[in-house]
């Protein structure tokens, strides 16, 4: 008894561990370099120093206390970042603050806000690191996150973990910190405008980008001492999302690498786990990359008011890029609106308008910040800024030259034109399943036919155009003839075609070389080929064979059964002739006398039906009425079985 009640102990331990330990929902480690340390006099060591920052965010809404009451202390890791990595110490410290994350979602006319709790804690910790080559890393891992997110496999399961990359010494770095934390609500289908850029205290240049989430500690372990050793695991996103595309939206969310801004328009309702990197670069090379996790909470909101100018460019929060000319229509998207106020985005109040969907003429190029207030100066005013970029003229053109016939090099030269310069992509659609992205490819097409050749183009603002030319490809088709058996001293008049211009080789029994139809003479047996070369009036050139077959007498040939099962395989029923001028008839009968199929053909037979419906397997007979190379008719029969 004692055993048992020990074993529901542990499985009931085990069961607690989990749903307590769901709750982490985001994080970051940054890092400041604070000063040099003198280690030693003689000899002089000088040893950085750093002070290293954890920010966790924990789910206080949903999340069980006592998994939060755990994350203090928590628990650091210092590795080597030379391969393989190696272990250097593990250091544990308690949290300098922990405040209650603002919504950061403060519209009075959303009446059906759901309930958030998002606590930040920050754990700061110092270290003086000893110069290397490879520099240091740093993490910490947690496990478990909040069960309810919606884009990662096993969500309540998967642990987290957040690491910091200091570069080797001499160089002093402080790493990026992020201005801003996501809003926590999200309303279902209206555009998200969210500034997610970075301060770097070092003046570098920063990029931005999504990338995928970390997985550190695990269920049994859920806060590892040391933390997680290098390289770490990451997140396995469920079917249909991916660290690119972390949450679904049209149009899609995405980030603008030089701004960190995210933009997109959310459509479906859910918690979306995002994972932002931020590059710092120092005179162009990479130097260091800060990674933060988040999430965004959708939810349908009831909104009085919506303010919408919509996306129809795939820039980031871009309205339009008008490459034709300066004048720009607005189409509004808005609800619930009474007035309106749109600021075009130039110096001054000459560019505002009042209508509900105004006309504009810029009067230079340039990108302009376009913002339209709803409701003006009311008690539930909203607004949208979209970003209008002015950049004409593009226009995309394209021209091709070559000998037009099959299997020929067309060469497509590129004469697209643009005021701002310089042109950066071309996409070629030959209309035959290939395709090129060189300015100026050549293309060869495998037979002959009308191809709509489509050119794609844009420029260094993402100007685009398309062009569209039909390219003509002779229909160049050489044809010797089919080969043929024939009886010695027999005479036979090729018929080539394809071309205007023909040569026969070897001369050997034509009567002609230079012609589509010489006759051909053959006073004795043997198999003779011959080549063929065909030009076309468009300068197309080919070759093409035939084989006689010279025999010393006639023959005639039917085969005793037959297999129509439609396998390409002995499916036609048909005799066979050699030195026969014609057939009068080829009849075939059942078993009860009654005619099934008649033809005078010799080329075509019988494929086993029977007023369009399959005949049964069985013995059936044929009757031939023939005319032979000297005019003389003759008679045969016999029968033939059908099988399956």
């Amino acid at each position: 008894m004692t055993k048992k009640f020990l074993a529901i102990l542990i499985l009931l331990s085990l069961c607690m561990h989990k749903a307590e330990a769901s709750h982490i929902v985001g994080g970051e480690i940054t890092y400041k370099y604070i000063g040099d340390s003198i280690v030693s006099i003689s000899p002089l060591r000088i040893w950085p120093k750093y002070q290293v920052s954890l920010t966790i965010y924990e789910d206080c809404q949903n999340g069980q206390p006592e998994a939060i009451a755990q994350d203090n202390p928590a628990f650091f890791g210092v590795y080597e970042a030379a391969i393989p990595f190696k272990f250097l110490r593990a250091d544990s410290v308690d949290y300098a603050s922990s405040v209650a994350v603002p919504t950061n979602f403060s519209n009075a006319c959303v009446s059906n806000i759901p309930p958030t709790c998002l606590t930040k804690k920050t754990f700061i910790i110092n270290y003086a690191l000893p110069p290397n080559a490879s520099g240091y890393i740093i993490d910490y891992a947690r496990c478990c996150r909040n069960a309810t997110v919606n884009n990662i496999l096993k969500a309540g399961n998967t642990g987290s973990l957040y690491f910091c990359y200091i570069p080797p010494y001499p160089m002093r770095n402080s790493s990026v910190v992020f201005k801003n934390y996501p809003p926590q609500i999200i309303c279902l289908n209206n555009p998200l405008y969210y500034d997610h850029s970075a301060i770097d205290p070092d003046g570098d240049s920063l990029s931005y980008g999504f990338t995928q989430g970390l997985v550190g500690a695990h269920e049994t372990d859920i806060k590892p001492f040391p933390p997680d050793m290098p390289p770490f695991d990451t997140v396995i996103y469920q079917p249909g999302y991916s660290s690119q595309h972390p949450m679904p939206g049209f149009p899609q969310i995405q980030i603008d690498p030089r701004t960190g801004v995210i933009s997109g328009t959310p459509n479906t309702i859910g918690r979306f786990l995002v994972t932002v990197y931020c590059n710092e670069y120092r005179d162009g090379i990479l130097i260091n990359t800060v990674i933060r996790e988040f999430q965004f909470v959708v939810t349908s909101c009831t909104k009085v008011v919506i303010a919408d100018i919509p996306q129809f460019s795939t820039d980031p929060n871009t309205y339009i890029v008008n490459c034709e000319d300066f004048g720009v229509h607005f189409v509004n998207k808005s609800q619930g609106g009474f007035s309106y106020h749109w600021d075009f985005g130039l110096l001054g109040n000459a560019d505002s308008a009042t209508a509900f969907e105004p006309d504009f003429i810029y009067p230079d190029t340039g990108t302009f910040a376009v913002k339209l207030v709803v409701n003006p100066r009311s008690t539930c005013p909203d607004s949208i800024t979209r970003l209008v970029k002015i950049y004409p003229k593009f226009h995309a053109a394209f021209t091709d030259s070559g000998n037009f016939c099959p299997g020929a090099p067309i060469k497509f030269t590129d004469l697209s034109s643009a005021t701002i310069k310089p042109i950066t992509y071309w996409k070629w659609l030959f209309s035959d399943g290939d395709s090129s992205f060189v300015q100026n490819p050549e293309h060869t097409f495998p037979a002959g036919g009308i191809y709509n050749v489509i050119l794609i183009s844009k420029n260094v603002k993402n100007c685009a155009d398309t062009a569209m030319h039909q390219v003509f490809i002779n229909n160049f088709i050489p044809f010797a003839g089919s080969d043929t058996f024939i009886v010695k001293d027999e005479r036979i008049q090729f018929q080539a075609t394809g071309g205007t211009q023909y040569l026969w080789s070897p001369p050997t029994y034509l009567s002609d070389t230079n012609t589509f139809n010489p006759v051909g003479y053959f006073p004795d047996t043997g198999r003779f080929t011959y080549y063929l070369h065909v030009r076309s009036p468009y300068g197309c050139e080919g070759y093409d064979t035939i084989t006689v077959t010279v025999v010393n007498q006639a023959a005639f040939f039917v085969p005793n059964a037959f297999t129509p099962n439609g396998d390409g395989m002995n499916d036609i029923f048909r005799p066979y002739t050699i030195g026969y001028k014609s057939l009068t008839y080829f009849r075939i009968y059942n078993r009860w006398g009654e005619e099934i199929y008649n033809t005078s053909n010799l080329e075509v037979g019988w494929n086993g039906t029977y007023n369009k419906k399959q005949c049964d397997i069985g013995t059936y007979y044929w009757h031939i009425s023939y005319t032979d190379r000297f005019g003389n008719a003759g008679y045969m029969k016999g029968d033939v079985h059908l099988l399956r």
